[in-house]
């Protein structure tokens, strides 16, 4: 039998949900059925495991009932899946749409990726800027035990991660100037999140073309990247994980950085910037 289209299904409880009521009375004033059942998706987004019906309510914000029963219709498409105790777990039908996700750079490049980590033998990843985060688009692990902050589709700020220092070094003027007067969220106490320092530290990346990072997001681990421009444009950033007694060394991997760094910009320089990284990826919020 044919899947439905995800607009289809959607259309089956756009005008009923429209006048959902709560207990009490009270209308939800403000919030379409589409923004609740994205609340519903986001709150499995922190939660490392599955979720009962109740903590999808409270994480969601929506009364019960209303949670029950789109719940049961995110089941029945495969966004969700119910496990034999009656909690929740992401379905794998999200998983499938999934990886159109930045999939043009990701298959790109994807081989170089893979170079990287066999010519170091540390985690190599790629990522992107996505509004104020960055976003990883692919991740080679390797066997060293390194902890871990991120994971394929996972985000974070750009001023604590290698990989956003260096895009964020990289970038319009004015975008650089937005993110230096937002709040900077301190992940450990090594965390660089003191604006003028932190705009010092992006003139230095832009000057030397690395970035290096040292237990900013997680104790036990530094990290080092490289910007992959596009027609002379930051597009990505690439770079390693590696565990904390290595930090005095990382810089020797600059050489196979900077080439792998190269080939990438090479296969991708014929894919419009804007189409390789997806309009969403690419914007600013």
């Amino acid at each position: 039998m044919q899947t439905p289209s995800l607009r289809s299904r959607l259309g089956s409880t756009l005008i009923p949900d429209e006048e959902v009521t709560m207990a009490g009375g009270s209308r939800e004033p403000g919030r379409t059925v589409t923004s609740k059942v994205l609340s519903i998706l986001e709150a499995f987004e922190k939660s490392r495991g599955a979720l009962s019906l109740t903590d999808i309510a409270e994480k969601s914000g929506l009364p019960l009932s209303t949670a029950h029963r789109l719940v049961n219709e995110l089941t029945e498409w495969g966004f969700l899946s119910r496990e034999p105790n009656g909690r929740y777990q992401l379905g794998i039908r999200l998983w499938e749409l999934a990886q159109n996700t930045g999939r043009q750079l990701r298959d790109a490049a994807r081989p170089y990726v893979q170079d990287l980590f066999s010519l170091t033998g540390e985690t190599a990843h790629l990522a992107v800027r996505a509004g104020h985060e960055v976003l990883y688009i692919d991740r080679v692990y390797g066997s060293k035990r390194v902890p871990r902050a991120s994971r394929v589709g996972g985000r974070l700020p750009m001023h604590a991660t290698a990989v956003g220092k260096v895009i964020l070094a990289f970038e319009e003027d004015w975008v650089r100037d937005a993110y230096l007067n937002r709040q900077l969220e301190r992940h450990t106490a090594h965390t660089h999140v003191d604006p003028q320092k932190l705009a010092a530290e992006l003139a230095q990346i832009r000057e030397q073309g690395y970035a290096t990072t040292l237990e900013e997001v997680r104790l036990g681990s530094c990290s080092i990247a490289v910007p992959v421009f596009h027609t002379g444009r930051i597009g990505a950033a690439i770079g390693l994980v590696l565990p904390t007694n290595q930090a005095a060394t990382m810089t020797r991997h600059l050489p196979v950085l900077r080439g792998i760094s190269a080939q990438i910009e090479r296969a991708t320089a014929r894919i419009p910037l804007e189409t390789l990284l997806g309009s969403n990826v690419a914007g600013t919020d």
